[in-house]
């Protein structure tokens, strides 16, 4: 089933960061690509192994670099909660708490493993906000880093083919 939000603009909500402090996710206002996963709990085995994929990624990825794609983790867990994990991992990028459910409904991330558990979503979203596709899966944890890669490789070939054969400027009179 393909995902309602796949070539629409992604939803802008306002969450606490690990911090306690309103942050503000507007995807497309930096101009750049985003990464950005829903993850079950805090401090879980393969949360944590997600949340530490892509902070790997963001320094050791061509790809990540290349691209300068941002990246945002969101779960239920409460500000307090967040932080620890944060710290504890080193994580550079912003982890906000969804406690209330406001980004997960926005954003229509159900639950998974049989309902048992929150679910595990990762949303690739272009330079301009738009939703480019979304990766549901609870188990296959490593596979949402691959996923952002993969479609960032198909980011970075458009932008060099763009240039490639983007016309010279026109020569001003003189």
């Amino acid at each position: 089933m393909v995902h309602p939000l796949i070539g629409k603009k992604a939803p802008e909500v306002t969450l606490p960061d690990a911090n306690g402090a309103p942050y503000d996710l507007k995807p497309g206002a930096s101009g750049r690509p985003l990464a950005l996963f829903f993850y079950p709990a805090a401090g879980t085995y393969g949360c944590t192994r997600e949340a530490c994929s892509f902070r790997d990624a963001l320094s050791s990825s061509d790809v990540f670099k290349s691209t300068e794609c941002d990246v945002v983790g969101i779960s239920k867990d409460p500000p307090a909660q967040q932080k620890a994990f944060v710290d504890q991992n080193g994580l550079p990028y912003p982890v906000l708490s969804d406690a209330e459910g406001k980004a997960r409904g926005a954003y229509e991330v159900g639950r998974g493993l049989f309902n048992l558990t929150e679910g595990r979503a990762t949303f690739m979203i272009d330079r301009d906000g738009t939703v480019l596709d979304v990766y549901e899966s609870v188990i296959q944890y490593q596979e949402h880093r691959k996923f952002i890669e993969r479609w960032l490789a198909k980011l970075g070939e458009k932008k060099e083919a763009k240039t490639e054969t983007a016309p010279e400027p026109a020569q001003a009179p003189e």
